[in-house]
């Protein structure tokens, strides 16, 4: 299996993003560079509005990931409550 990722600004919405992230994905490996924080895991990556919601402090929409998106490798499926990148098996 390949490993899926998203690279995102590192600017401080992207913290409460990441931190959601590595809830719901304790595999996920996360690696900051100067300018932009890579997450990257084996086959699927899923970032919850819900769990995002909690860690930022009001209500995320996954659309605004977009803002803050360098970069993806992965299938994206993208909904009112998860925005989910991943490879076919």
């Amino acid at each position: 299996m390949s490993k899926v990722f998203l690279a995102l600004q590192a600017v401080e919405e992207t913290r409460a993003i990441i931190e959601a992230i590595k809830e719901d994905n304790p595999e996920a490996e996360v690696e900051n560079q100067p300018a932009m924080v890579k997450v990257s895991a084996e086959g699927k990556l899923q970032i919850n509005a819900e769990t995002v919601s909690t860690h930022i402090g009001r209500d995320w929409d996954p659309q605004e990931l977009q803002l803050v998106l360098v970069s993806l490798a992965g299938n994206v499926d993208e909904d009112y409550d998860h925005f989910t990148i991943y490879w076919d098996n």
